[in-house]
């Protein structure tokens, strides 16, 4: 397998640029069988997990990755269980909101699609 750290490091800094500047271009990181399960909720399926991610509640938002751990997720299949915690801004405020998220991705072609995402607001 390639160097995981390297590829988790490319896809967060990927997918976190693309959602900054327009979250409806991250459909292509999604498949039919994946995903999201949004501070709690669970959401299935590429347009479903868009409609989530378009249809938030603010505007503007900008990511700042604290942490990034990559692993192997499968002794089979060479995926990577990527865990990324963080701030982000929304909308020009003041204060910062902490999260937390982790990706399972998948091989597909010569790049990756998650299969999995759990998004975690980290509120105290």
């Amino acid at each position: 397998m390639a160097d995981i750290n390297e590829i988790a490091k490319q896809f967060v800094n990927y997918y976190y640029s693309t959602f900054d500047s327009d979250r409806s271009q991250l459909g292509p990181l999604y498949r039919p069988e994946s995903m999201l399960t949004w501070e709690g909720a669970p959401i299935q399926g590429v347009n479903a997990v868009l409609e989530k991610l378009v249809g938030l509640p603010f505007q503007k938002v900008v990511h700042k990755v604290e942490t990034l751990d990559a692993q192997p997720s499968s002794p089979t299949v060479p995926s990577i269980l990527v865990s990324v915690t963080g701030a982000l801004k929304v909308d020009d405020g003041e204060s910062e909101l902490k999260f937390s998220q982790v990706f399972n991705l998948i091989p597909d072609g010569g790049s990756y699609y998650v299969q999995n995402d759990i998004f975690r607001l980290n509120y105290g």
